[in-house]
């Protein structure tokens, strides 16, 4: 299967690294661009653009998808499915209908207990003593 994986931070590494060993073809990674961090706030690439860099994989850190060049960039990549894990943008309607069977999002809680941003932190500010992984269809919105 062709995929474009959309992903950021250390969350997202499993999946991406089960989809390429399983022997998906993933035809572009998608990340969020380098950010400056530490003392020398030196700019530092996100754990999906050095784990794909690992996997020999294309890497793509627009800071935007919201451009029509952008969205025409990820077209042509002419992918089945887009597997997104924690990405950190909001999709426009143009990049979950550009795969052929749209997008998939990896969501780090059982919904709806924790939607949005960070649900793993508010799963343990809440005490929660389980909690799992949501895997859904995309539509415009948020979950």
């Amino acid at each position: 299967m062709r995929i474009i994986f959309m992903g950021t931070p250390d969350f997202a590494v499993p999946a991406l690294r089960a989809l390429a060993e399983a022997g998906h073809e993933i035809c572009a990674v998608y990340t969020q661009p380098p950010r400056p961090a530490g003392r020398g706030k030196k700019l530092r690439p996100s754990p999906i653009h050095k784990a794909a860099e690992e996997l020999g994989l294309e890497v793509r850190s627009p800071k935007s998808l919201k451009s029509a060049e952008a969205q025409e960039e990820l077209a042509a990549l002419n992918a089945d499915i887009a597997v997104v894990a924690a990405y950190g943008l909001i999709l426009p309607q143009a990049v979950l209908d550009a795969p052929k069977h749209g997008c998939l999002n990896i969501h780090a809680s059982i919904l709806p207990r924790w939607r949005g941003a960070a649900p793993i932190h508010r799963a343990i500010m809440a005490g929660d003593e389980q909690t799992g992984v949501t895997i859904m269809q995309m539509e415009a919105g948020l979950d």
